[in-house]
């Protein structure tokens, strides 16, 4: 194989593979599954929910905690997704669609994207950072969305029409838990 198809093959598994980490991300969320949840990050990952902001282990109890608390049933789903690769690193963004069956109607259905920045340590690529970036949270009822929660929810980072949305950070940057 010649070089150029071979860096070619090599990018797309490398994409692939960060694709299948967001998968792992969903699907262990939705799952309430611990370990699988955590291998979608490396251990010292940092998110930023909004409404949370830690490590990947505090950021686990945390959303467990809260689906755990809060819903009956929920569905993490993904859709565009774009990989920007820079060797080892690479910088990604996924829009999401969430749907909460939640214990006390009405139901939550919140839309919004995922900026990560992955790494890829010892052969294995998993989330860095992640600013996750709320853009509409809705209540599928008349009933309307605290004021208050919607502002942390959507808090956490600049969506914009232009290069001043955090997808261009480059290298991407998340608050520090001591921020919220």
């Amino acid at each position: 194989m010649n070089e150029e198809l071979s860096a070619r093959v090599e990018a797309l598994l490398d994409k692939q593979a960060i694709l299948e980490c967001v998968h792992r991300y969903c699907r262990g969320v939705d799952r309430m599954d611990r370990d699988l949840t955590l291998s979608a990050y490396h251990p010292d990952a940092i998110d930023d929910h909004g409404a949370f902001v830690g490590n990947a282990e505090q950021f686990v109890d945390w959303a467990f905690g809260y689906h755990g608390e809060h819903q009956l049933s929920h569905h993490h789903m993904v859709f565009n997704h774009s990989v920007d690769l820079q060797g080892d690193v690479a910088h990604g963004e996924t829009y999401w669609l969430f749907f909460g069956e939640n214990r006390v109607k009405p139901d939550t259905l919140a839309v919004g994207r995922y900026i990560d920045r992955f790494e890829k340590r010892d052969g294995v690529w998993a989330i860095a950072a992640r600013v996750c970036i709320s853009e509409a949270v809705n209540e599928i009822t008349p009933a309307a969305l605290p004021a208050a929660w919607r502002e942390i929810l959507t808090s956490n980072g600049v969506s914009a029409r232009n290069g001043e949305d955090v997808s261009y950070e480059r290298p991407l940057k998340t608050r520090q838990p001591s921020e919220v």
